[in-house]
């Protein structure tokens, strides 16, 4: 058995040059790396205002909040989660996940693939990269998704 503990965890934090709003503590305790054979999770943080940014990712995720109050925008869609709240993204949609309360939001995302490459409309601070995932992939192996779609 894999036993994570997500207190013990050193996150990684990441910003943008663009938008001061946009910041995220984050790590993937679970993946292919892990030893994963069919899933992932992320775990992150976002204090008061902060956002994570449009993105998609390739695999289905569905995100849990720990704690905190978000506000989650999947494509066309906008709705507001709080802790004990689901929710469900679908591979390929944009998306992005604003803390809209006074504490930080504390989010467990599962993804259906133990693989997961994630593009961001804007680079990623301070590796100034747009592409992340488990295992990091180059930009240049990535489709974007607006040409997958």
């Amino acid at each position: 058995m894999l036993a994570v503990q997500l207190a013990e965890r050193d996150l990684v934090d990441i910003s943008s040059e663009t938008d001061e709003t946009r910041r995220i503590r984050v790590d993937f305790p679970i993946s292919s790396v892990a030893g994963a054979a069919s899933t992932a999770v992320v775990y992150f943080e976002l204090e008061p205002g902060e956002h994570t940014g449009m993105h998609t990712d390739s695999a289905e995720e569905i995100v849990l909040i720990l704690s905190g109050r978000a506000e989650a925008t999947v494509g066309d869609e906008r709705g507001e989660l709080s802790a004990g709240g689901l929710g469900l993204v679908p591979a390929l949609v944009p998306h992005d996940v604003r803390n809209i309360g006074d504490e930080t939001v504390r989010v467990v995302g599962f993804f259906s693939s133990s693989i997961v490459t994630s593009v961001f409309d804007d680079p990623l601070m301070p590796a100034g990269k747009r592409v992340v995932g488990t295992p990091l992939p180059e930009e240049s192996e990535v489709v974007p998704a607006t040409a997958a779609a």
